[in-house]
């Protein structure tokens, strides 16, 4: 039984060849730094909820639910993204491109304009 029978997801680690392990933990610490935004913005929506920011209760609602499943996302999309990169170091391919950068850049923006709009309200 070799190391790569015992490591998960199979459908990354059974194919291609091992990488050198710098380009392995380099794109497991930007993984993990995904995973921390993701926290981050999680942990957000929960203060905003248990501090009853802004004063139209409705709002608050939204911009927690948009906070919250935001950071789902991004914890679910950070997962994915480590497992393409990996798979594609371990096939000597290009990298993907970062092309739900921009829906995520978007979907920030628009759940600060929400904050904004809560603090003000």
């Amino acid at each position: 039984m070799t190391s790569d029978q015992n490591r998960w997801p199979k459908s990354v680690y059974e194919t291609g060849s091992e990488p050198d392990p710098r380009f392995t933990l380099a794109n497991e610490r930007t993984f993990l730094a995904w995973i921390r935004s993701a926290i981050a913005v999680i942990a957000i929506g929960v203060a905003i909820n248990e501090l009853g920011i802004g004063g139209n209760a409705t709002l608050r609602a939204v911009v927690v639910a948009a906070l919250i499943i935001t950071g789902i996302l991004i914890a679910v999309f950070s997962f994915v993204r480590w497992a393409k990169i990996e798979k594609a170091m371990r096939h000597s391919k290009p990298l993907p491109s970062l092309a739900s950068g921009i829906g995520f850049a978007i979907a920030v923006a628009a759940i600060a304009l929400l904050v904004a709009l809560l603090t003000i309200a």
